[in-house]
């Protein structure tokens, strides 16, 4: 009997802070493979419109409003969801946030804010998933990192610290859970067309052409560009891969660039 690798029929996948962007793409692609959507935001508002976009695609779609840098908060948004959808068989740390300031004049509490929903959340919320994956035998955590687990940048001091650590906690959580048949790796995006970036975007905006130059592919990543590498490691066909960081870039990080002068 063949066997689908990348069926994520009867799988239960929460994506943290997918009510747009991003976010919203990687769980529409596991949507699409057949898992069963939970996504959270702190803002019913944003919530109930994201699940009416799931829904109007025909996946099967339900949302959860809590606070994921809040422990208590999380163990009871776990417990609920569990409880009501079942159980959670794929976690993607999606939620996140970022502060543009110079380390000289950012505020200590704006660094803080950046760590706790960048680095403290996927920690609290995957000690919440995690005790159920391990009383049923296995299961998948994906941690969205970044080029700035990898790289500096000026001005995203604290979404950098808290990118690079995320990498190394994806790679401590693989240490400990692997034994208990669960996959922890990460993706790390490049630079994507999404509303957010659309005003930089435009023809003959300096940064426009600097990402177009750097990226050997030579674009700007379209958000479904992510949905392949958060299908493969939900599935099966990730199944001996542990503490990676799958960087969807379009080859920024293979490459010291290219002189101004060359084609």
């Amino acid at each position: 009997m063949s066997i689908d690798l990348f069926n994520l029929k009867g799988k239960i996948a929460l994506i943290t802070g997918a009510s747009h962007g991003l976010g919203m793409a990687m769980a529409k692609g596991l949507g699409n493979a057949g898992a069963t959507i939970v996504v959270n935001n702190t803002s019913k508002d944003k919530l109930n419109k994201a699940i009416e976009e799931y829904k109007a695609l025909g996946l099967n779609a339900y949302g959860y409003v809590f606070d994921v840098t809040d422990e208590n908060a999380v163990n009871e948004g776990i417990t609920k969801i569990e409880k009501e959808v079942g159980p959670i068989d794929i976690l993607v740390n999606n939620a996140g946030i970022i502060k543009r300031t110079p380390i000289i004049d950012m505020e200590v509490a704006d660094f803080n804010a950046v760590i706790q929903v960048d680095l403290v959340a996927p920690f609290i919320v995957s000690k919440a998933v995690v005790k159920g994956m391990i009383k049923r035998g296995g299961g998948k955590i994906i941690n969205i990192c970044s080029m700035m687990s990898e790289l500096g940048r000026n001005s995203v001091s604290a979404y950098a610290a808290a990118k690079g650590g995320l990498k190394m906690l994806t790679k401590s959580m693989a240490t400990e859970w692997a034994k208990y048949n669960i996959q922890t790796n990460g993706i790390g995006p490049g630079y994507f067309a999404t509303s957010q970036t659309a005003p930089i975007r435009v023809d003959g905006h300096p940064f426009n052409e600097f990402i177009i130059s750097r990226t050997p592919a030579a674009r700007w990543g379209n958000p479904e560009d992510l949905q392949g590498a958060a299908i493969f490691l939900s599935s099966k066909a990730s199944d001996f891969v542990n503490g990676h960081v799958v960087y969807v870039d379009g080859g920024i990080l293979a490459t010291i660039g290219k002189p101004s002068n060359e084609n």
